[in-house]
């Protein structure tokens, strides 16, 4: 198994992580809800969130994928903070006015999961980070203690991630996902 992880700025690649799986006109995510305001969020439905996607990816990497072999397999979002609703929450706190990156949502395939792949995909995410410049990187993972979280939820990460891949503990936050408190994890990037 060789993993390898690039920047997303093929549109097809991104659909294959983040598109509807059936039919074109569903209402799926896209990993847009935390990248735009919920103003904008909640008015872009069906085809209009893969189209939105489109735009974002014409203006540069909406984050990074994982391929084994070719296939796209993973996915993990990461920007500008000041480029999403991260700049604006109220339950995760800002800790200082740096240029900093976050990362907030990591998937893998169903099939290719338990194999490190989240690993490869917040590596990626800071080597992204690094490249475009950012002196550091947030992430918001839950402090689940080493207890299973519910694969839904799994998006955000574990702080056992984040700390694996270097990234120390800065803050608590007062945002709760799946019942377990998310901590605010910093990588300095200089």
């Amino acid at each position: 198994m060789t993993i390898e992880v690039h920047p997303a700025v093929r549109f097809e690649d991104v659909a294959t992580m983040l598109g509807p799986k059936k039919s074109p006109d569903a209402n799926v995510c896209w990993c847009l809800s935390y990248r735009l305001s919920s103003k904008e969020n909640r008015s872009l439905v069906g085809p209009a969130r893969g189209e939105k996607v489109r735009e974002l990816i014409a203006e540069g990497p909406v984050g990074v994928l994982a391929y084994e072999d070719g296939e796209v397999v993973g996915w993990a979002a990461v920007a500008p903070r000041a480029e999403t609703s991260f700049a604006r929450n109220r339950k995760i706190p800002q800790i200082d006015d740096q240029a900093v990156w976050c990362v907030w949502c990591i998937r893998v395939r169903p099939g290719y999961r338990g194999r490190g792949i989240s690993h490869h995909l917040l590596q990626g995410a800071v080597d992204l980070a690094r490249e475009q410049g950012a002196p550091v990187i947030e992430g918001y993972p839950v402090d689940n203690r080493g207890e299973k979280v519910d694969l839904t939820m799994a998006y955000v990460g574990t702080r056992s991630l984040f700390e694996q891949a270097g990234f120390t503990k800065v803050a608590d936050t007062d945002s709760v996902l799946d019942g377990f408190p998310r901590v605010l994890m910093r990588r300095v990037l200089e």
